[in-house]
């Protein structure tokens, strides 16, 4: 998509690419002042109550998981060794590949 400019003077209009910009001044609706901070978006807010012994829980499972147990060691060490992705289960290895 291209636009092209025309002078609204020539056309007998206005539009808002032919008209001159308003001073940043208290006289334009749209006035910010220059000493104003944008304000910052909030991303996101996560908030959790959970017990540790929850999140323990969870690391000791993925501990105790063979096929995690394996593919943790491939993505920590960048790993291609054939032994180790041979050793995950099917759906595992078909995932890793």
């Amino acid at each position: 998509m291209t636009f092209v400019h025309k002078d609204g003077n020539i056309n007998k209009n206005a539009d808002g690419l032919s008209r001159w910009s308003l001073p940043n001044n208290i006289y334009n609706p749209a006035y910010i002042p220059e000493e104003a901070s944008p304000p910052i978006p909030i991303e996101g807010i996560g908030v959790t109550d959970l017990k540790n012994t929850f999140f323990e829980e969870v690391r000791s499972s993925y501990t105790q998981d063979r096929s995690c147990s394996i593919l943790f060691q491939l993505l920590t060490n960048d790993c291609k060794d054939n032994s180790l992705i041979h050793a995950l289960d099917e759906i595992w290895r078909k995932s890793y590949n």
